[in-house]
């Protein structure tokens, strides 16, 4: 590194007086090769060499300035990594707007419609990771023209989750009605209106759009008599509309061809602006803001990325799949076994729906859960037969390879099943974390 000293810049403060001369290009102040005598013991650690070399390239600098080729590769850099960041902080934001968007397309409207696997689900549309053995049920909210209410029906049991896939509040056996059924009332952020006094069980989320699903129990295999208890029941309308509801359509989605996963290449940046643009500014913490904005997802502007942009996402996005998928089929987490000679693993490590154990957030198992999973709710990570779950996936057979569509496995459970409303062992395919199609 030469010892010839280039000024990094010029700091005025307050009403010192400086030179009037203008600043420009001036005479060297040191002699160059010649340390000055007044100068202090720089340690070479906080020193940067004229030529690093690096993953992304050779770096080059003059005292410490890095030339245009750097300053490229830096900043191209820099958004990549950013570009990957945005896909694992936002795919439960873009879960959520992918599994409304594929409502809305199965025919169940916001805030009108009411989607109900009246023969159970099937493969033939694309949910994340369900079950074959109850009646799910759900509907999509959006807030932003004011409170709407959900009528539950008794002994149901799921979650409201808001626009960032964060646990609102729980319906059914494991909300405030506890089993009864009831009417919830959710209210838009920032809302300045009068609210009802009593008759709801009131939630103010901080997102507008929320999603609602929930299970009916299947009773001696009657799948009809839960559904019929929850057409008779269920229902959604506007807090403006609660004296006189309009009637809810329920949608059959049973044997419906429709997606509520969301992207693995560059429109999942797409999906996530359609999120920005729905929510209030506040609607994540500000480093999540800023993180979007850093990539051009700004609320209240168009997402145009131009050319180097939209290649550096596209490069980002498909190493992020990469990097969620490789936390689904092998987790770095020790944690996330359940048994150590074992290939079963846990979705949520540390127990915790949050994924937080003490003051960390487990930020692989986050990412793990919210690309293979829908919903999130505390009880889901609570197993407590009759309200609570609990979950345990096997990408793998007993000697360590993959699980593979063209042989025959043979699984034991050891009895009995600590399950008091229902369990299930369902089968889902690799690329879609759906359930598997076959004629079988």
């Amino acid at each position: 590194m030469t010892v010839y000293h280039r000024i990094f810049g010029i700091a005025l403060a307050g009403a010192i007086a400086m030179s009037t001369s203008a600043v420009g290009a001036q005479t060297p102040a040191s002699t160059p090769g010649v340390a000055p005598k007044y100068a202090p013991d720089v340690p070479a650690k906080i020193t940067t060499p004229d030529t690093v070399e690096t993953r992304i390239g050779t770096l080059r600098f003059r005292d410490g300035a890095p030339d245009p080729a750097t300053v490229q590769l830096a900043y191209d850099q820099l958004d990549f990594g950013r570009g990957i960041t945005a896909f694992i902080a936002g795919m439960s934001a873009t879960s959520v707007y992918a599994l409304c968007r594929g409502l809305e397309e199965a025919g169940v409207k916001a805030n009108q419609g009411i989607g109900i696997t009246e023969d159970l689900m099937d493969a033939r549309s694309l949910f994340l990771t369900p079950n074959t053995t109850t009646v799910y049920v759900f509907t999509c909210i959006n807030l932003k023209d004011g409170p709407m209410v959900v009528r539950v029906p008794p002994r149901v049991l799921g979650p409201v989750d808001d626009a960032d896939f964060r646990w609102v509040v729980d319906v059914g056996l494991t909300g405030p009605d506890k089993g009864a059924g009831g009417d919830y009332l959710f209210v838009p952020p920032g809302y300045k209106g009068t609210l009802p006094a009593d008759g709801y069980h009131v939630a103010k989320p901080r997102t507008n759009r929320l999603a609602i699903f929930y299970r009916a129990f299947v009773e001696k295999g009657d799948v009809a008599a839960a559904v019929a208890g929850v057409k008779a029941n269920a229902a959604v309308f506007p807090l403006s509309q609660a004296a006189k509801p309009p009637a809810t359509t329920f949608v059959n989605t049973s044997g419906v061809k429709f997606n509520t996963i969301s992207a693995n290449d560059f429109s999942f940046y797409e999906e996530l602006n359609a999120v920005v643009q729905n929510e209030p500014a506040d609607w994540v913490d500000p480093n999540a803001v800023g993180l979007y904005e850093a990539i051009g997802i700004r609320k209240g502007q168009p997402f145009a990325p131009d050319a180097r942009m939209k290649k550096i996402l596209t490069e980002s996005v498909a190493v992020a799949n990469a990097i969620a998928r490789s936390s689904v089929f092998a987790p770095k987490d020790p944690r996330a076994r359940i048994f150590r000679d074992r290939q079963w693993l846990t979705p949520f490590v540390g127990g915790s729906y949050q994924f937080l154990q003490g003051a960390e957030r487990l930020l692989d198992a986050r990412m793990m859960f919210f690309y293979y999973a829908t919903g999130i709710t505390p009880a889901m990570s609570e197993a407590v037969p009759g309200t609570g779950s609990a979950y345990a996936i096997a990408p793998r057979d007993s000697a360590g390879n993959y699980l593979d569509g063209g042989r025959t496995y043979k699984v034991t459970l050891p009895g009995p099943i600590p399950a008091k409303n229902f369990w299930a062992f369902t089968v889902y395919d690799n690329q879609t974390r759906s359930l598997l199609p076959t004629d079988q």
